[in-house]
């Protein structure tokens, strides 16, 4: 009677055990990759059983030891790891290190829908810097001399545009360089920065009105909340900006012989802040697609990495200031000086690179010396871009990082192509133009390039191989 009692337990206690065990070698499993755990003890023990329990009649020393070991032993092994697996879970969830910070919540299908919409945004962004550009150069931006936050419709009947082109004319640009324009040209330098104006205007609704949607879905983490309406508010404060700087074009140039222009400062800080707000969207959306970094394959291509960036975050910074640099060259008008290259006229260094007092108006106000800066920053640029490849030829690297070093190499040498390109034909619209979007362009590749060398999260990093296994 005692032994098929004690039978009857261990039946019992075996299919617990057996239960409690499947649920909880998955989470044994699971771990087991990161900390090293092993489930082998369970198993060991479980097997013990069919030669404790045989088929025919047990005596009852047999069934007291079999128990007895189960107890004292066997189940000690058991409950080792599992314990050992539920805190380290415990600690991991409520320390909250290692894992990756999604940014967009409700699954893949809205971090696809929103990583699209922020990439939209940055090239609506972009083509916007570009179309700026041809503004400028069209001599366009100071066609409107009022602005208004919400915009208007344009001139609609010939009286409407003659009150405009009368506007205009009182400005110091129509009495110094326009006198006796057309109406028929007024209104194409008209049309130009209207539809940059609305232009703008048109992606800030593209972009208010899907991200009131995602955060009514739900699918904007507080992070990517606060992110996104920083750049927002950089947008809408862009406008502003602009209207700043197209204002001080109307006012009177201090000397008769000075020509009407908006000020260098004014337009490098629009210019600036548009490329700012770029950036911000551009690494934002590879953020919301790309959670963990390209690169995160294996352990030695994290290391090598590791040491591009080291090289590649100095020289984006290198990039940024020569993109600043050229937005003063615009200010002052200074391509369409020293149209030669590499000398500058018949010197390397003209004469009168300090001639302006105080020392440091040469540096933004000074036309011979804001086109020598400008030329050794993007000398200095190249030179860096082509010294980071260089740098990195025998690193072991993912080929997705090689490939994108080579093509930045590239870009570089193509932009430093325009802008001599540029320079030596007197700065047409064609080439002007496509020096500013090269100029963003090359940005672009940098910013991928330094989003693309991040460090992967600590619980991605103790799951990568050593090297990455070739089939």
């Amino acid at each position: 009677m005692i032994e098929s009692r004690l039978l009857l337990l261990l039946r019992k206690s075996k299919s617990v055990a057996l239960k409690f065990s499947s649920s909880n070698s998955t989470r044994c499993n699971a771990f087991s990759p990161h900390f090293g755990l092993s489930v082998e003890p369970q198993s060991r023990s479980y097997s013990l059983f069919p030669r404790i329990i045989p088929g025919a009649p047990v005596t009852r020393s047999l069934v007291s030891r079999g128990l007895r070991s189960l107890l004292q032993n066997d189940m000690k092994n058991f409950c080792k790891p599992s314990f050992r697996n539920f805190s380290t879970s415990a600690s991991i969830s409520s320390k909250n290190t290692g894992g990756v910070k999604l940014l967009v919540n409700a699954g893949p299908k809205a971090q696809k829908a929103v990583g699209i919409w922020l990439f939209v945004s940055a090239a609506w962004v972009f083509s916007m810097v570009v179309l700026g550009g041809v503004t400028r150069l069209t001599r366009s931006g100071l066609s409107m001399t009022d602005w208004k936050f919400s915009g208007g419709l344009p001139p609609l009947s010939d009286e409407e545009w003659l009150v405009e082109f009368e506007k205009y004319k009182q400005s110091p640009e129509y009495k110094r360089i326009n006198k006796g324009m057309s109406l028929d040209d007024f209104k194409f330098i008209y049309w130009m920065e209207y539809a940059h104006r609305m232009w703008g205007r048109a992606l800030g609704i593209m972009f208010a009105l899907p991200f009131s949607y995602f955060l009514r879905k739900g699918y904007i983490t507080v992070q990517l909340g606060l992110r996104l309406s920083g750049l927002f508010a950089l947008g809408a404060g862009q406008g502003l900006i602009g209207w700043w700087m197209v204002k001080s074009g109307l006012e009177e140039p201090a000397s008769e012989y000075t020509e009407p222009r908006v000020s260098p400062y004014r337009l490098a800080a629009h210019l600036t802040s548009a490329f700012a707000i770029y950036t911000g969207l551009f690494w934002t959306a590879l953020s919301v697609v790309m959670p963990e970094p390209l690169a995160a394959e294996s352990r030695v291509w994290v290391q090598g990495a590791a040491k591009v960036k080291r090289i590649a975050l100095p020289v984006s910074i290198l990039v940024g200031v020569t993109a600043v640099s050229g937005a003063f060259v615009a200010g002052n008008d200074a391509g369409r000086a020293y149209n030669t290259f590499p000398k500058m006229g018949d010197t390397w260094i003209p004469e009168d690179v300090l001639i302006l007092k105080p020392l440091i108006r040469n540096f933004f106000e000074n036309t011979a010396t804001v086109q020598l800066d400008h030329r050794i920053l993007a000398t200095t640029s190249l030179c860096a871009i082509a010294g980071l490849w260089w740098s990195t030829r025998k690193l072991d690297l993912h080929p997705a990082v090689r490939s994108l070093i080579g093509n930045t190499v590239g870009m570089a040498a193509l932009q430093v192509t325009l802008g001599i390109s540029t320079l030596l034909s007197y700065v047409p619209v064609s080439l002007g133009s496509a020096h500013q979007a090269g100029a963003l362009t090359l940005l672009t590749f940098m910013i991928l390039l330094n989003h693309t060398l991040r460090r992967p999260s600590l619980q991605l990093l103790k799951t990568l191989p050593t090297v990455v296994k070739t089939p």
